[in-house]
């Protein structure tokens, strides 16, 4: 967690940093300085690459990150991935009060991929009853803007959940209404900091008023249905998993203030003076030194670490005791039970018992107002999406590739093919567009930002050049780049590949021309026009496009960066074997239209690409997609249009789940059991389960259809439809029974078990 700014514009009378014992925060610098975000990173980074971290979790925090301003925010980002992003997976995250969110933050937070956390704490009475300006004035209306944004389209990719501190004086029915109604993907519901020494506020009669109050809100949310992930309410089910303020999981944060000090979690600063310090600093001193700090180590060690009283508490492994800071007490220290022991042992028990044991796995959905999230999820999971959510889809996932390509500038810093990308970014963004949905730039920055080039980019064939010379050829806009030379070719992405002259070295100065571009110059100049009847020197690889209904489909068999599917791919086509099989998929894509409508328009609305794969004589029928190259499935060429129709409706349903993955977590993230499933014969994890049920309820339909129409070709798809419809309903139900998917997970499933009940059984 980083202080990237100490201050804040807000003056909620119940916040830690500011109100509460700890007032380090009066000696701290204001925001935290360049050379200190840069040694953080490092430091970090460091950590990720000696412990070989698969990815670290980084939280902007304050006081008030977006005081930084946009300019502020997009340095400090740049700055962590410049120094992060070369050894692992940096995942970036913010917590505001969303009082400054504007368009222009927005951008900035979706361009870097940063992950934002609103504080919200439900409707205007609850929200103004703590979270105010200086003056006394509301922040409600201010917040509500912030979420607003979030929500939109453009900026969604971003929306991370909202954060909301209880008071047991709020009506918990207004409360819980507000916060859905801003349609979050996650709500944390925080019991508010207090310890033994200054304990909570208890009005009213009964012992347990925070117990009662979350009681209230868990019983509206399972009866809804789960509409929203609430983190706390399903860490407390048995294999929650825990948070820090839940269970036994090893404690895995430290601060970084405004001036680089090291310090332990930071709601510490609730119980004294000093109370989060550890002496340390990122200037001299490592993670791991930070991290045997006594105060940090103790909460390593799980039940051992715990008061005798806990210890001995049948719910110790769902309590953990509770938030760290909770249990302080002047005297014994932090050798207590939490403050809320009580309401935490009441609201364990009410959780698992509501609902009973009884309750439907498979009720028909709830009637309600959905979410956008809830309205997506649903519509992708019963196989009927409008082209608003494929168009969504499609929009995150060119989000992504510019989050990386932002990500490889930040490694390489400025460069002219990055300058002529920024600007024709501008002035002709339907050319970038082009280049950037290209499925095969996502597999390449990939390539260039992942281990294998963690000794430095010069191990990467940069893809600035050929993406900004692709991009000016179709913008027609006269440039000259050195595009980087690939095992003797340059591959210029959508367009095609060119051998270039043996000797030409690393790289070969590439100008656009009107309608083509000139490699090199001389004697060893070739030119080439993209005219298919204009000259073009032998080395010219085209791209070749094949015509299927109402649209042209790219047959992508040069560029490198398509070998990402873990099967061989097929070398260059002959014009021949290309044409035939630009026919087998025309027949096919009308096949499609024919059985399956709905899923033919999910393909024409974003399937772009198709890879042929190598023959292989013990698998005729192979075909595959991968989570990084969207709009692009790998098929073995075949003559049949019917077998390619189904070959192309299952990839296209794994590619489209890819995207939805990409956006929500539908499986838990420690979920580790393997699953057995009746069409392989090995156990499986949850995600290839989730796939696979996903891919053979579309299949299903398939042969449901073709033995409605009882076609003399089709006499076995009655048989087929009922294979795949056990198949489909059966791996959703061990999905369902296994625990391992979150609560939009679990929605997600059993809409689909809902859809499978929709299909007949048997002939007619």
């Amino acid at each position: 967690m980083l202080k990237v700014h100490s201050r804040c514009d807000l003056s909620c009378d119940h916040c830690y940093v500011y109100q509460h014992a700890d007032q380090t925060w009066r000696g701290r610098p204001v925001r935290m300085s360049p050379a200190t975000v840069r040694a953080a990173g490092k430091r970090i980074a460091e950590h990720a690459r000696e412990h070989e971290l698969p990815v670290v979790h980084v939280v902007l925090h304050g006081g008030e990150p977006l005081l930084l301003g946009a300019a502020g925010l997009r340095e400090v980002v740049a700055a962590l991935r410049a120094e992060i992003a070369p050894w692992t997976q940096l995942d970036l995250r913010m917590q505001t009060n969303g009082v400054l969110l504007d368009e222009e933050l927005c951008g900035v937070l979706v361009d870097h991929d940063v992950k934002v956390g609103v504080s919200f704490d439900g409707d205007r009475a609850a929200n103004d009853r703590h979270r105010v300006f200086a003056h006394g004035g509301s922040s409600h209306d201010h917040v509500r803007r912030a979420l607003a944004l979030l929500r939109h389209p453009a900026h969604r990719a971003s929306y991370a959940g909202i954060l909301c501190t209880v008071d047991v004086r709020n009506d918990p029915d207004r409360v819980y209404e507000a916060l859905l109604a801003e349609h979050p993907p996650r709500v944390d519901l925080l019991l508010p900091h207090a310890t033994w020494d200054r304990p909570p506020d208890r009005p009213g009669d009964t012992a347990t008023p925070y117990a009662d109050w979350l009681g209230r809100i868990h019983r509206r949310w399972v009866d809804d249905g789960r509409p929203v992930s609430i983190r706390l309410f399903e860490a407390l089910r048995p294999g929650g998993g825990g948070t820090e303020a839940f269970g036994l999981a090893p404690a895995d944060v430290l601060v970084v203030e405004a001036d680089g000090t090291w310090e332990q979690v930071d709601s510490l600063k609730t119980a004294y003076h000093g109370a989060a310090g550890t002496g340390f600093d990122v200037f001299g001193h490592s993670v791991d030194e930070a991290a045997r700090h006594p105060g940090v180590a103790v909460r390593q060690a799980g039940v051992a670490g715990l008061s005798a009283i806990c210890q001995a508490c049948p719910v110790v492994d769902r309590c953990g005791g509770g938030l760290y800071a909770h249990r302080w007490r002047t005297g014994s220290g932090f050798d207590n039970p939490s403050v809320y022991c009580a309401d935490l042992r009441r609201l364990i028990d009410t959780v698992a018992a509501y609902p009973p044991s009884g309750h439907a796995t498979h009720r028909a959905p709830p009637e309600r107002d959905d979410s956008p999230v809830d309205e997506l999820l649903d519509e992708l999971a019963a196989g009927h999406e409008s082209e608003q959510v494929l168009s969504l889809l499609a929009a995150t996932q060119l989000s992504i590739t510019r989050a990386l390509l932002a990500a490889w500038r930040e490694r390489t810093g400025p460069t002219a093919a990055w300058e002529l990308l920024a600007h024709l970014d501008g002035t002709a963004p339907d050319a970038v567009r082009a280049v950037l949905t290209h499925s095969f730039v996502r597999p390449w920055l990939v390539h260039c930002l992942g281990p294998s080039t963690r000794s430095g980019p010069a191990r990467a064939v940069d893809p600035l050049p050929a993406l900004a010379t692709v991009a000016a050829l179709r913008a027609g806009v006269a440039t000259a780049l050195s595009v980087p030379v690939r095992a003797g070719t340059i591959t210029l992405p959508t367009l095609g590949s060119l051998v270039v002259p043996s000797g030409s070295g690393e790289s070969a100065d590439v100008t656009v021309l009107p309608g083509g571009f000139r490699v090199g110059g001389g004697p060893a100049e070739q030119v080439v026009a993209l005219d298919p009847a204009g000259p073009a020197p032998t080395g010219w690889r085209p791209t070749r496009r094949v015509p299927v209904p109402d649209r042209h489909l790219l047959v992508e068999d040069g560029d490198p960066y398509r070998d990402c599917y873990g099967q061989p791919v097929a070398s260059r086509l002959d014009e021949a074997a290309t044409g035939a099989l630009g026919r087998v998929l025309a027949d096919a894509w009308r096949v499609v239209h024919r059985d399956v409508p709905a899923h033919a328009a999910a393909l024409d609305a974003g399937l772009r690409t198709v890879v042929p794969l190598a023959p292989d004589p013990a698998r005729p029928l192979r075909s595959a997609t991968a989570r990084g190259a969207f709009g692009a499935v790998a098929v073995t060429p075949i003559p049949d249009p019917e077998t390619m129709a189904v070959l192309l409706v299952h990839e296209w349903q794994h590619a489209k789940l890819g995207a939805v993955l990409d956006l929500y977590d539908l499986v838990e993230s420690s979920a580790a059991p393997r699953i057995r499933v009746p069409w392989r014969p090995d156990p499986r994890p949850p995600e290839g389960v989730l796939q696979g049920v996903y891919a053979h309820l579309a299949v299903t339909r398939v042969w449901r259809s073709r033995a409605d129409a009882d076609r003399p070709e089709h006499r076995d798809a009655s048989a087929h439809a009922a294979r795949y419809l056990s198949w489909t309903r059966d791996g959703a139900d061990a999905l369902l029974a296994s625990r391992t998917l979150t609560p939009a997970g679990e929605r997600f499933v059993g809409r689909m078990r809902h859809a499978l009940e929709e299909i007949r059984v048997g002939p007619g």
